[in-house]
């Protein structure tokens, strides 16, 4: 099931897809679950947003091989984590602004998920219980900024920085579905998330036993190599096999 976060007007409700319309629903999916209100509206009509707003984004660092290779750093025995401001979320559609503190920004794919309910120690067994859906997410990066100030929390923070869409899908398994971005439709990563060196319950798991994750939290699960500079007026395509695309241009 497809689940968008959508606007129409000033309104912002949520919706499942049923073709070319959305089956809009009762409140928040977490909270209402998925109660029809008895309206339906054609997708061409409405403004998809980010799936979630969350209290944060946790991003995992090196989780594939062959983008540690390219970046010359070194794998670690654990999951590497940062962190993301909500601030930094833009939807589908939306653009993506170049910063002028910045010559040397990156897309980065990745498999994103959003929790569904509070998260607290789980183990990998249990953690899929606790995603509410998976979405697609480009963790873009200042590549130069994050070299220059020897940690990553402002090259990957601006403004934008963190488009993610464009729905979320409920029923996905990872497993070893295509990962890739595509720059004017000219392919620049591709892979499969099974070539993840943490996979997803681990991530989640972990992450759990280091900070609560609240319902609407978003983590994002890494990168594949191919990581390439984007440029104003740039079309980008992110795409998880089974999730959907996310297409954003660059300002």
């Amino acid at each position: 099931m497809k689940v968008a976060r959508f606007s129409q007007g000033d309104e912002v409700r949520f919706g499942v897809l049923d073709g070319p319309e959305l089956v809009v629903l009762k409140g928040h999916p977490i909270v209402s679950g998925y109660e029809p209100s008895g309206e339906r509206v054609p997708l061409k009509e409405v403004k998809l947003l980010a799936p979630s707003i969350p209290s944060k984004i946790v991003c995992v660092g090196k989780n594939y091989a062959a983008h540690i290779d390219e970046m010359g750093l070194s794998a670690n025995a654990e999951p590497t984590l940062f962190l993301k401001p909500s601030s930094s979320i833009v939807g589908p559609g939306d653009n993506i602004f170049l910063p002028p503190q910045s010559q040397q920004v990156e897309l980065e794919v990745e498999l994103a998920l959003v929790i569904g309910a509070l998260t607290r120690n789980v183990s990998p067994e249990d953690a899929l219980q606790h995603v509410w859906g998976f979405t697609v997410a480009n963790d873009v990066t200042a590549r130069d900024l994050q070299a220059s100030d020897d940690q990553w929390a402002r090259s990957k923070s601006f403004d934008s920085f963190c488009p993610i869409g464009p729905w979320l899908e409920t029923e996905f398994i990872p497993e070893d579905q295509m990962i890739e971005s595509r720059i004017n439709g000219e392919v620049v990563q591709s892979s499969t998330i099974d070539q993840m060196i943490f996979t997803v319950p681990q991530i989640i798991s972990y992450v759990s036993h280091n900070m609560t994750l609240l319902p609407g939290d978003v983590i994002i699960t890494g990168t594949p190599a191919g990581i390439t500079k984007i440029n104003s007026g740039d079309i980008i395509e992110c795409e998880v096999e089974g999730v959907g695309t996310l297409i954003n241009q660059v300002a």
